[in-house]
């Protein structure tokens, strides 16, 4: 049977990639990869919304099975969701293909140069 991932990112104020990673392994996650980033939101857009928000950022990748990424997105949410410090944006995008998972039970054979040409 194939196994299918999504690919969850989180972008959350700086300092708060921790609790995401906390709240998404409780919900089943095997891991994830922190990125640091710098956010661009116009600063009159945060003021009319009366919003503060950090310009540093951390992205966390989350590669996740299907089958638990909604257990993942809820737990991620009440942690560090919108209404909370981390100010966390989530959303999932479709994962076609997956190489280089351990454990993975779908692996991709291996392709030889002639196959290429």
């Amino acid at each position: 049977m194939e196994k299918k991932y999504e690919l969850i990112i989180v972008i959350v104020n700086e300092g708060f990639s921790g609790s995401v990673m906390d709240a998404a392994r409780e919900a089943g996650a095997g891991g994830g990869t922190v990125v640091n980033g710098r956010g661009t939101a116009k600063e009159e857009m945060l003021s009319k919304f009366q919003i503060f928000m950090s310009p540093e950022k951390e992205l966390v990748l989350i590669l996740a099975p299907k089958d638990v990424k909604e257990n993942i997105l809820i737990s991620i949410n009440k942690e560090a969701g919108s209404t909370t410090e981390a100010h966390g944006i989530i959303f999932t995008l479709p994962v076609d293909e997956v190489v280089g998972l351990k454990n993975n039970p779908n692996p991709i054979k291996e392709i030889t140069k002639e196959e290429i040409k």
